[in-house]
């Protein structure tokens, strides 16, 4: 039956299924908690010692996976640091502002910045990573009733009403110990695929010969006599053409069998009625965050005027071309102040080697494909734990509602599986 409260969770660990329900509290009758402070206006460069002053933690300065990013964006001086609220590590943050409930148990001492919540005290026995997978979990909570999923803002106040669901201290440090778990196996697989775009990265430095050369420092054995590569401006390698205009009111944000993807300068911007191009063509952003930057596209899709749809020339390989381009930082050439774009008669002047042979720019283009498959097979992997995980804290956490279904779908059985074991 809907709308039933329940202060039992849906999985439980053997040895509390017998233990009663959990104890339900407003966040503030459990902690006592407030804002960092930091003087006023941010900008004076007297706030600032980025050599050889202490961590200021902002925002940004907070990932997803419970922690800080290793060193924070900007350090204070210390006469900031005198005007300013200092954490010993190991203190419970939350983001108020900008990317709202993001949550850490922070790993060194720093000051922090107003935009974040310190958990100073508490007042029952709390396992503080238990808590912070709480938090976060109230926020995720949060995130779905928003419009859109996001969050626009959130009082210290308003947070002080937050219903928590508490068991004893031995099944907050189980539910804690299973949840880290996941999450230094997403850590781990996060930090693999960093690992292998970098790699990605490096090799296009090695297959592609630097500016000023015409020989690659990294060639197959087999076209190691090929002779070097030929200089040719983009307008003698690819044909460009600026994409179709299309009204904003004409673009979905939700996909069916009845539209085509939209590519903008940002990448895809939503699903259009109509199509421009079908097939595979490399897509450059003429404006915007992303200008410069290079995407594959395949299929039927509607590439917008901020975007430059490549054609290659004959005797040039699709793949290679889409490779090459990314490779050649399109961004450096883009021209104007308030928001620099990229023309298509200044792409086309562009200076670019090309190997003498189809065939070698098709190893190329193989080698990097099949490395792109490991980035995207990695990415992939990451999502599915995080799946998992999400699925897994709906589980192991009380519900509104009895029957309240899991939104990791697939990933319940193997969370009864996970707790069984």
């Amino acid at each position: 039956m809907r709308g039933v409260k329940s202060l039992v969770p849906n999985l439980r660990f053997p040895e509390f299924r017998d233990s009663g329900e959990w104890d339900e509290n407003s966040l503030i009758q459990l902690a006592k908690f407030r804002r960092g402070s930091f003087p006023q206006p941010y900008g004076l460069p007297e706030w600032y010692d980025n050599e050889n002053g202490m961590p200021f933690i902002q925002v940004f300065d907070v990932s997803d996976n419970l922690l800080l990013k290793p060193t924070t964006k900007r350090k204070i001086s210390k006469l900031a640091a005198e005007q300013s609220v200092f954490i010993s590590k190991e203190t419970l943050i939350v983001t108020l502002q900008g990317s709202i409930g993001r949550v850490a148990v922070t790993q060194y001492d720093a000051y922090i910045d107003r935009t974040l919540l310190i958990f100073e005290e508490y007042y029952k026995p709390v396992e503080k990573l238990f808590f912070a997978y709480v938090i976060q979990n109230l926020f995720e909570i949060e995130k779905e009733k928003a419009p859109g999923g996001i969050i626009k803002t959130i009082t210290k106040e308003v947070l002080s009403n937050f219903i928590v669901k508490l068991p004893k201290f031995p099944e907050q440090k189980k539910i804690a110990d299973c949840l880290s778990s996941i999450d230094q196996l997403i850590t781990a697989h996060s930090q693999k695929h960093e690992a292998l775009k970098a790699h990605k990265k490096g090799l296009m430095q090695q297959l592609f010969p630097t500016e000023g050369e015409t020989v690659p420092k990294l060639r197959f054995p087999e076209f190691r006599d090929a002779g070097e590569w030929k200089s040719k401006q983009l307008t003698n390698i690819c044909n460009m053409q600026a994409g179709k205009f299309v009204r904003a009111a004409d673009i979905n944000e939700q996909k069916n069998s009845d539209l085509y993807s939209c590519y903008g300068g940002n990448g895809l911007r939503g699903f259009t009625k109509t199509f421009t191009h079908a097939g595979k063509y490399s897509l450059i952003g003429r404006q915007g965050a992303l200008c410069g930057n290079v995407r594959l596209a395949t299929g039927k899709f509607h590439a917008t005027e901020h975007a430059v749809v490549v054609t290659p020339q004959e005797g040039v390989d699709t793949d290679w071309l889409f490779y090459k381009l990314a490779h050649l930082n399109l961004n450096q050439y883009a021209t104007g102040q308030a928001q620099p774009g990229l023309s298509v008669d200044n792409l086309e002047k562009i200076a670019a080697e090309v190997p003498k042979t189809k065939k070698e720019q098709q190893k190329i283009a193989d080698c990097l494909s099949s490395l792109d498959d490991l980035i995207t097979a990695q990415s992939q992997k990451i999502e599915s734990l995080k799946t998992h995980k999400k699925g897994l804290m709906q589980q192991l956490f009380p519900t509104a509602d009895d029957d309240c279904m899991d939104a990791g779908g697939r990933a319940t059985q193997d969370a009864k599986a996970e707790v069984n074991e």
